[in-house]
């Protein structure tokens, strides 16, 4: 059942009005007949006010049967009115309507409206008219500016278009600006109809039309399809946005109503928004607020020191804040307030906005809507999408934590009941949340002092990185925040259109005929004898065997550890495989190359024969240590993590901007590994062997990566070193050994992986425990890369991720000075007290002491100026 088309036609114009039906041939014809002949699409009309309409109106109805037809005929005053309606029959398709989401709220868009600006019928009108019939819009036609006008304001068309081809009829910027005059139009899309133009000519700007109001630009083309294809676009696009964006109205009347007190700030803390409750806590009219920033407002001098710092660290970490602050109103007084501050992610996963939520703290006996934390809640990002699965002290949605807070004692229990009762709710509890069990339990019996000194410690363990030392301003150490910066974040994530890709090195792919340890040269040989030394030169080696060191290291090495018999592969496979994998490494970078990954394999063989590591692990792991040792760095590109981020590079993409590099290294391990048989070293050992050789070499391979330097650390030191040291201890004191006890401490699953993480780890960056001259070599080497990626950076117009690192400026001896205070004393003291390494430590002060006297000199180069 639907209606045909009913027609209004006056002096000033045609307005005509039709729903979409099913049929694209015309069957019937209604004809009006009345002195003068006019038509439109099938109507036929004759009128003596012919000079105020078009010539041609019809209109053809597309079902035959059962249709009914009214006319009627209106004349006052010169001014006609004619209206045509024809019942269809019921075959005729009802356009249903279509439901949308925004956030939560479920919304239902009836079928999209079109009017049809024309000042006469043309195959153009006649495209479009048919086009919205194959899209089920309904559709409208005016031939004039002013029944344009009224027929918009009767039906809030969501798409308008305008002929703008013939200036003779009306000018189309005139008509569009006529529309956008009235308020339904700010949410409507106004198409712009303009004439092609010659192939010699150029396309006009597009400005003019958006000034004038216009939304979009078409140029004339009569294909249907193609008025079809606009169409659609626009209602995928444009139609749907601006119906979501109708719908935050009521979002708007929700926030103007609420009694609590609602801020939204931009990502630099200017004020977008406050609502009436704000207005009225705080004194302010929204004017006085709406464009400044919050630095601007006076503050409370009530609130501690550092709670401002500390607000802004954990927001703009993207993590909630919430708790009890001071405000200062317009008259100057100070507010206590309940705040509860939410960043809002938005287009490119960056903060957007903060949502601050306020009431005053001492409320009692009233009971508080919560509408708005409800509204926002599924809204807006939280910290990891968490929060109700944590324990959110500060601000309980349970309602009964809301009323009869009576005094600041009474309100501090009521909100640690609620809390503990929520936490204990809980049927999945990660270790953090056990932690928060019991500091919660204990605050239910103590003083409202130490209550207070334990919420405090919530606050702590919510919003800071456990395992990363909050560091010194940038001022005062700005080699250290570089060095930090660059080593233990995956980048800015500012994406630009340079993208990095790696160009492969394959100088090395000429590869000398294989060799056995027998074929070793004897100058080379004899340089092995000493690989089982601390003090073993990899430089000399590198130099002997044309920047191929790792494969003869590798062949001794792996020999000595009984690889091959262990994996059941010949020696020939494994030193194809070290030829494949060696190949893989860029020789022109200046560090991180296969010299440094034979390096890493000298310092992980050395370590395993340390007999405390030794009988720490068994014999998988150790082929596994050495194998990832092996591979840890291979196709390495010289660019850190953050770089590759920076810059957009496909394998940033391909592992989301999280331990790129590390990622790529394992994976291109495994996938060199297997695709050949002559190299394949894993051929031959079963399935489940091969799962678990696997796992352990990718855990190690992974541990490489410094975003969890400290995690790995800490952990190794709270469940290996302190446990074993107060075995010693006790030991010591009953004058008895307990060796039981260490052995089951290193020997579980647990532990043995933390022994591992830290075995490669300390292998990875031992150059500062190395020789003297062997750590100058490694140091200018690492600084010479970091040169090179500063220089590309600025040359790429990429953030430079650590801009010390400038060849021009930088201190080598400073740079390695905070490398050592910062990743390496407490990383080897801790390996150190395990594997009991006094020589290296040894070197490692001596080295400290070198570099420190050479920045006390204000030496800034590797070793100090020639005497005069």
């Amino acid at each position: 059942m639907g209606c045909a088309p009913s027609i209004h036609v006056s002096q000033s114009g045609v307005i005509y009005c039709r729903d979409s039906d099913e049929s694209n041939s015309p069957h019937q014809t209604t004809t009006i007949s009345q002195g003068t002949a006019a038509t439109l699409h099938g109507l036929f009309i004759k009128t003596d006010a012919a000079d105020s309409i078009p010539s041609v109106i019809t209109y053809q109805s597309r079902h035959s049967r059962n249709n009914s037809h009214r006319d009627r005929k209106e004349n006052s005053g010169g001014h006609i009115r004619i209206e045509a309606e024809t019942q269809t029959s019921h075959t005729s398709v009802k356009v249903s309507a279509t439901e949308e989401c925004i956030g939560p709220m479920r919304l239902t868009q009836e079928p999209i409206q079109v009017l049809l600006v024309f000042a006469k019928e043309d195959s153009q009108s006649d495209a479009f008219w048919w086009a919205c019939d194959r899209a089920g819009f309904r559709c409208n036609i005016a031939r004039t500016p002013e029944s344009a006008v009224e027929c918009f304001l009767d039906k809030h068309h969501e798409i308008v278009v305008i002929d703008g081809r013939h200036a003779r009829y009306f000018e189309a910027e005139a008509v569009c600006r006529l529309i956008r005059a009235t308020k339904p139009s700010e949410n409507t899309v106004i198409l712009a109809i303009v004439p092609q133009k010659p192939p010699d000519q150029e396309e006009q700007s597009v400005l003019p039309l958006l000034c004038a109001g216009f939304s979009r630009m078409y140029v004339e083309n009569s294909s249907v399809s193609a008025c079809y294809n606009e169409l659609v676009q626009i209602e995928h696009g444009e139609v749907r946005c601006q119906f979501k964006l109708r719908a935050c109205n009521s979002v708007f009347t929700a926030l103007d109503h609420c009694q609590e007190a609602v801020e939204i700030t931009s990502e630099d803390h200017i004020i977008q928004y406050v609502n009436p409750a704000f207005e009225r806590m705080m004194g302010y009219h929204k004017g006085e607020l709406i464009g400044k920033e919050l630095t601007e407002l006076p503050k409370s001098d009530k609130n501690r020191a550092d709670l401002l710092d500390t607000i802004n660290t954990c927001i703009k970490k993207g993590k909630e804040w919430q708790g009890i602050c001071y405000a200062r109103k317009k008259s100057g007084d100070s507010i206590q307030q309940h705040v509860k501050i939410t960043p809002v992610i938005g287009q490119g996963g960056k903060i957007r906005h903060f949502v601050a939520i306020k009431r005053p703290h001492s409320d009692n006996n009233k009971q508080v809507s919560q509408s708005v934390s409800i509204l926002f809640a599924p809204l807006l990002p939280t910290e990891c999408h968490s929060l109700r699965h944590r324990d959110r002290r500060k601000d309980s949605v349970d309602g009964r934590s809301l009323s009869s807070r009576g005094s600041d004692a009474p309100s501090l229990q009521n909100r640690r009941y609620s809390s503990v009762a929520r936490i204990h709710s809980m049927t999945i509890e990660a270790p953090i949340t056990k932690v928060i069990n019991i500091i919660n339990a204990a605050q239910e019996s103590s003083p409202v002092t130490v209550a207070e000194a334990l919420d405090r410690v919530l606050e702590i363990l919510r919003t800071t990185e456990l395992y990363s030392p909050q560091l010194a301003s940038k001022e005062d150490d700005p080699h250290t925040n570089d060095l930090v910066g660059g080593l233990m974040s995956d980048g800015l994530r500012r994406l630009s259109g340079n993208e990095y890709v790696f160009s492969k090195n394959m100088s090395q792919s000429q590869l000398a005929i294989p060799v056995t340890l027998n074929d070793v040269p004897p100058s080379i040989a004899e340089m092995l004898n000493d690989e089982e030394r601390w003090e073993f030169n990899i430089l000399e080696l590198e130099a002997a065997t044309h920047k191929r060191p790792l494969t003869y290291l590798g062949l001794k090495t792996f020999t000595s550890f009984g690889v091959c018999e262990f994996l059941n592969c010949s020696e020939s496979t494994l030193r194809s495989w070290l030829q494949v994998i060696e190949a893989s490494y860029h020789a022109s970078n200046a560090y991180h190359n296969s010299t440094h990954a034979a390096d890493v394999l000298h310092a992980t063989a050395y370590f395993l024969r340390k007999e405390r590591v030794k009988s720490s692990l068994d014999q998988l792991d150790e082929v596994a240590a050495l194998i990832a040792a092996t591979v840890h760095d291979v196709d390495h590109p010289g660019r850190t993590n953050s770089f590759l981020c920076n810059a957009g590079s496909e394998l940033a993409i391909l592992y989301n901007d999280t331990a790129v590099l590390e990622s790529h290294h394992a994976a291109l391990a495994f996938q060199l590994t297997v695709r050949d048989s002559k190299s394949n070293i894993f051929k031959n050992i079963d399935r489940n062997q091969f799962r678990t050789l696997r796992q352990a070499i990718i855990d190690m391979v992974l541990a490489t990566e410094m975003t969890r330097h400290f995690e790995h650390v800490n952990k190794f030191v709270n469940s290996i070193n302190k446990p074993m040291a107060a075995i010693e201890e006790s030991s010591s004191n009953s004058e008895s050994s307990d060796s039981e006890g260490q052995a089951s401490i290193r020997n579980s699953p647990e532990n043995r992986l933390l022994i591992k993480r830290m075995m490669i780890k300390c292998a990875d960056v031992a150059n500062p425990c190395r020789p003297l001259e062997l750590c100058i070599e490694w140091a200018g080497r690492i600084s010479e890369e970091y040169f090179a990626q500063t220089d590309e950076e600025k040359r790429q117009g990429l953030p430079v991720v650590m801009p010390v690192f400038d060849r021009n400026t930088c201190s080598v001896p400073k740079s390695q000075i905070s490398f050592i205070d910062y990743f390496i004393t407490d990383m080897f003291d801790a390996w150190d007290a395990f594997a009991s390494l006094p020589g290296l430590m040894e070197h490692l002060s001596e080295n400290y002491k070198y570099w420190k006297s050479l920045d006390e000199m204000k030496c800034k180069s590797l070793r100090p100026p020639p005497p005069p």
